[in-house]
């Protein structure tokens, strides 16, 4: 009698078989639940970066599709898509040269209530655009043709190469004053000596050992007169009144905020104060003014549309503006100590630039690439910083 094969065998294979596709289907469970957390991550964290800058954007499509309106009423469908283009331009263009405005801005408003956040970053913005990106030029021009605001604004529009001709005229002014106030910015902020951090070692703590507010204002006036000396005679006077008007400027909205942080009666309101308030705002809203203008002047280079210029330049005022409440609320000037000083050194090159500017020509390439390059080495110190302190704590 023969044996019947034993169906173990059989099972057994039946059972690898089984197990195989078991494993298999644990594996693809598995990949698939790896790929459900590395896209849920992103999306937490394109949701954690880009919930700042939902209205940037919302703002752009909406400026975008005005500048293609009108493109599209000058010129039908390709002058359309060039305003898009130019646009997209300048508004790239405008955060390239205020990035490091945008972490100054922080700096301040890092200690402002955030009821005083969203004013900056709503009402702020409207000033920025029209008051500064749009009416402080056509103001200018004004003045120096004795023309009323509408003759001037249908220059910009029916004429605008006599209109950027007349900017360009009077960028001097515009420079000393402007240059005037940011080195103010910078040399207070190196002669602060209360600072526990220096980025450039010893010369920057013997500067705010033995530097003062006089001593700022005094390095002003001294580059004012340099300026003045560049200029022609005829032109000198009304640099040196741009120039002294750029250090009132900074000296009165100093005072304002010092008298409006002083808790006298009520100490609720001067608490209130000095977590945000009317001088404060003012800084910031001058600080953009001082960083603005090259960038009008700058527009003209790549378009004489001023209604193209507006809409560009505001697009980029606006990421700025998000970007400065993004480091606020990220806590990035915490996290990286030395940024706030490659942000005051570059105001500082800046204002250099300006000056120089009064006499030459300074490409706006080398503008931008000069505070990105100064934020960029300081980004890089605030890494090794934090290096060295894990390593010290370790140790």
């Amino acid at each position: 009698m023969r044996l019947k094969e034993r169906p173990i065998a059989k099972i057994g294979l039946n059972e690898g078989k089984y197990h195989n596709i078991s494993a298999t289907e644990t594996i693809m469970k598995k990949c698939a639940l790896q790929r459900a957390r590395r896209w849920a991550l992103r999306w937490f964290f394109y949701g954690l970066y880009m919930q700042h800058f939902k209205l940037s954007f919302g703002v752009t499509l909406v400026l975008m599709a005005l500048a293609a309106a009108w493109g599209f009423y000058l010129g039908g469908s390709a002058e359309a898509l060039q305003a898009i283009w130019i646009t997209g331009v300048l508004g790239v263009m405008e955060v390239s040269l205020s990035f490091d405005n945008a972490v100054v801005n922080a700096s301040v408003l890092r200690h402002w209530d955030p009821i005083w956040q969203r004013l900056f970053l709503t009402a702020g913005i409207l000033i920025a655009v029209v008051g500064m990106r749009l009416l402080f030029p056509l103001l200018i021009v004004a003045l120096v043709t004795g023309l009323n605001l509408f003759a001037v604004w249908a220059m910009a529009t029916a004429a605008p190469a006599e209109y950027a001709r007349h900017l360009a005229e009077h960028h001097a002014e515009v420079a000393a004053s402007g240059g005037a106030f940011l080195l103010l910015v910078f040399l207070n902020f190196l002669f602060d000596e209360n600072k526990q951090l220096h980025w450039m070692g010893w010369a920057e703590a013997k500067a705010g050992a033995y530097g003062s507010k006089g001593l700022a204002v005094l390095f002003a006036l001294a580059s004012i007169l340099v300026c003045m000396s560049l200029m022609p005679e005829a032109r000198k006077l009304s640099v040196l009144t741009a120039g002294v008007i750029g250090v009132a400027v900074y000296e009165a909205v100093a005072w304002l905020s010092g008298l409006l942080e002083e808790e006298e009666a009520d100490p609720t309101i001067g608490k209130m104060m000095a977590r945000g308030g009317i001088g404060a705002f003012a800084y910031l809203e001058v600080l953009d003014a001082s960083f603005s203008f090259d960038g009008v002047i700058g527009a003209f280079a790549i378009t004489s549309d001023v209604v193209i210029i507006m809409l560009g330049l505001a697009i980029g005022a606006m990421f700025v503006r998000s970007m400065t409440i993004f480091l606020v609320h990220k806590g990035t000037l915490e996290k990286f100590v030395y940024l706030e000083h490659g942000a005051h050194y570059a105001m500082g090159i800046l204002a250099l630039i300006m000056f120089a500017g009064v006499k030459f020509h300074i490409p706006e390439w080398f503008t931008g690439l000069s505070g990105i390059t100064f934020i960029a080495v300081s980004l890089w110190s605030s890494i090794q910083y934090k290096k060295q302190q894990a390593l010290g704590d370790c140790g």
